[in-house]
């Protein structure tokens, strides 16, 4: 009997789970040879790497399990993006996950590339029971100043979900909200929750920052998203400020 190519075993093994494939390739490498068992050990190592990312995912899910498990429903988690910058909005998120989901690589938008962000941007809304999206403008950021902005702007997200959460896992912030919440610092960090708000937060404040940049042009948006580079300074020492500047972040700009 002709052996298989190693080319078909391949196909084979891709169409299984890694633990699957392995096993399964495992099984034949006796009577295949060597070039099978050194397949099997790359779908092993394949299988190492899922098998780290669902550990790290389950850490990163123990306050949510913990809220469900003192009997809340819809465990949300809030995070922002936009409060260093010199431009632009204060964007924040709020998402609930269905306890013991999994999405991989899932982590704190700063931890990703703008390409993983986006795809997990439409994986998150895909998958979440529910969330929202809260949006506060440079005029009410100076009006108010910056830490009052974000809490409205965490606030907003949760009043446009359709399904509120009654419990809220927060990154270091307290809200004037009626649900028992837990503030932690670093939760994009240790929170799936909030991490994927993160990202929402995050994907949503870079494409406004994009638009913007072809409203005003000449300051470079679209690049740095408003945060105070060396370029945006330059820019604003040249052109002046342009309505979706903060006042109250540009005074010693001169």
């Amino acid at each position: 009997m002709k052996k298989p190519t190693l080319k078909s075993l391949k196909e084979q093994a891709d169409a299984m789970e890694a633990e699957q494939a392995y096993k399964w390739l495992k099984s034949l490498s006796e009577e295949y040879g060597d070039y099978v068992d050194d397949l099997a050990d790359n779908y092993y190592k394949r299988w190492l790497k899922i098998r780290a990312e669902e550990e790290r995912l389950l850490k990163m899910s123990a306050m949510e399990l913990e809220a469900y498990g003192k009997g809340y429903l819809y465990v949300g988690g809030i995070d922002e993006a936009g409060r260093g910058p010199l431009a632009g909005p204060v964007v924040a998120a709020c998402v609930i996950l269905p306890p013991g989901v999994v999405i991989h690589r899932l982590n704190d938008s700063k931890k990703l590339t703008e390409q993983a962000r986006d795809e997990l941007y439409d994986i998150i809304k895909e998958k979440s029971v529910s969330y929202g999206i809260g949006i506060v403008n440079n005029r009410k950021i100076d009006e108010i100043n910056i830490y009052e902005a974000t809490r409205k702007a965490m606030e907003l997200a949760v009043s446009h979900m359709k399904i509120k959460p009654d419990f809220l896992i927060i990154d270091a912030v307290r809200l004037s909200l009626d649900i028992p919440q837990r503030s932690v610092p670093k939760a994009d960090q240790n929170s799936v929750s909030v991490a994927a708000a993160s990202i929402l937060a995050k994907v949503t404040r870079d494409r406004i920052m994009e638009k913007l940049d072809l409203k005003y042009p000449g300051y470079g948006l679209a690049k740095h998203k408003g945060y105070g580079t060396g370029e945006h300074i330059r820019a604003i020492r040249e052109k002046g400020l342009s309505p979706i500047h903060r006042v109250s972040f540009t005074k010693n700009i001169k």
